[in-house]
């Protein structure tokens, strides 16, 4: 008896310690988080959407001049992430700190699994995609990861948290006023 109650003080302290340590994704050094971002060549160029920092602050472009587009892999560096922030417009809107960390805690894991294939299903519709961003401070990139995609091609990431993640992005979507 004496045993166990030894070993239950020693292993719930170390459970306790080790156990129940959060992955949080949010730090002062990673600037955005995530990003929704519609585009429309088939009626004029239409480029806009918005950002959600690390602080939970909503930003919106529409437009914008100069705009750093990631590369194929959605890698986009530390200085172009700033220049796009500085396109943007501060909405005055915030995402509780809360949810902001528990949204943010599904990154890691959307991040590392496989996204569909590509499925056109219209035309002239343009891209709503809704990405995620990890950040690197060994390389300075960010490491944009797709959710979702829609439009006139549609595809979506395969970890159980994305339709969590796109569904709570779109509302956000709606309740600042765009597409």
């Amino acid at each position: 008896m004496k045993t166990q109650i030894k070993i239950f003080f020693f292993i719930i302290p170390i459970f306790l310690i080790t156990g129940c340590k959060k992955n949080i994704v949010i730090n002062e050094k990673q600037a955005i988080l995530f990003q929704v971002d519609y585009m429309n060549y088939a009626w004029g160029y239409q480029h806009n959407g918005f950002i959600i920092d690390n602080e939970g602050n909503i930003l919106t472009f529409k437009n914008p001049q100069n705009w750093n587009y990631p590369d194929n892999e959605f890698n986009l560096s530390e200085s172009q992430v700033r220049a796009n922030i500085g396109s943007c417009l501060n909405t005055g809107k915030r995402i509780p700190s809360e949810e902001l960390k528990k949204y943010a805690n599904y990154i890691k894991n959307i991040s590392s699994s496989k996204v569909t294939a590509l499925k056109n299903v219209a035309a002239d519709a343009g891209s709503l995609e809704y990405i995620c961003y990890r950040f690197s401070e060994d390389s300075g990139t960010y490491k944009g990861c797709l959710i979702k995609m829609e439009g006139d091609f549609t595809c979506e990431n395969l970890n159980f948290y994305s339709k969590k993640v796109s569904t709570w992005l779109k509302n956000i979507n709606y309740s600042i006023g765009k597409k």
